[in-house]
């Protein structure tokens, strides 16, 4: 009888160890499949492009903006142009690794006065694109912005026939021109990313970018 008591009382422990086990097992698989929080980055950044026209036709103010002070005077120096004027500023924000792209029309960004069109009738066509903008640390620590798939693109309107007797509308195609590149830039220094020669005034559209974090 004591054997059967003792092998009884051995199975009611082995029973109630075995529940225990069986019970805890899914809690403690549940509390070690928590995911570790991720945190989004949510900088955002100011980007800002300016269309600056370099012609050796007069201009009715030739003021830029004080940031492109430095950029003006190396365009002085490296190109033969007698003016600059400022043809568009765009100011756009976007996230961090972000894209950005958007499409405008304006007026001409050649000059209107030799090739004899009217800026209310014959507009330009723009679109800037950049797959990705976000901030990168060059080898030596230094804070950069990264700006990949820049492209800039302009349908730019020629003249191909003479002004009707009237005051017509001359004849007019419009010819494409652009830049596709990719760039790394110091944030808050523009720069000039590229120069684009248009129409038979031998004027040049300038493309210059400036990239900073924002405040908030």
């Amino acid at each position: 009888m004591k054997i059967h008591r003792v092998m009884g009382a051995m199975v009611a422990v082995l029973f109630v160890a075995l529940f225990i086990v069986t019970s805890s097992s899914p809690v403690h698989a549940q509390a070690t499949a928590q995911p570790a929080e991720v945190k989004e980055d949510e900088t955002n950044l100011d980007t800002q492009l300016f269309l600056i026209v370099a012609t050796n036709q007069p201009v009715n103010d030739e003021k830029l903006p004080a940031s492109l002070d430095n950029v003006v005077k190396q365009l002085r120096a490296a190109l033969p142009f007698k003016n600059y004027r400022l043809a568009a500023t765009l100011i756009n924000r976007v996230k961090n690794e972000g894209r950005l792209d958007l499409s405008w029309i304006g007026g001409p960004l050649a000059s209107t006065t030799s090739v004899g069109l009217s800026s209310a009738v014959t507009p330009s066509f723009s679109q800037f694109k950049v797959r990705q903008v976000r901030l990168v640390k060059s080898a030596s620590g230094e804070q950069l912005v990264q700006m990949l798939g820049f492209n800039f693109g302009a349908r730019i309107p020629i003249q191909v026939g003479p002004v009707a007797v009237n005051g017509g509308v001359p004849a007019t195609n419009y010819e494409q021109t652009g830049l596709a590149t990719d760039i790394s830039i110091r944030e808050g220094e523009p720069v000039v990313v590229g120069t684009l020669n248009v129409g038979p005034s031998g004027d040049a559209i300038i493309l210059v970018v400036g990239v900073k974090r924002t405040s908030r």
